[in-house]
């Protein structure tokens, strides 16, 4: 019993997989608005800029 407290007790806490989850939803995140960003009607200044390269185009 003494043993198995000590194996439970000296792990790391820090949660791991839960900062990978937030890390990858946040790129996914910006990934997808870039793209919606990118392929919506421009704002006031925008409208004569070209689209990135790594955009692809979403034909509506």
């Amino acid at each position: 019993m003494n043993l198995l407290l000590q194996i439970t007790d000296s792990g790391s806490h820090f949660p791991y997989a839960a900062s990978a989850v937030l890390g990858l939803g946040f790129i996914a995140a910006v990934t997808i608005g870039s793209i919606a960003w990118y392929n919506s009607k421009r704002p006031a200044g925008w409208e004569n800029t070209e689209r990135p390269d790594v955009v692809p185009n979403i034909n509506k």
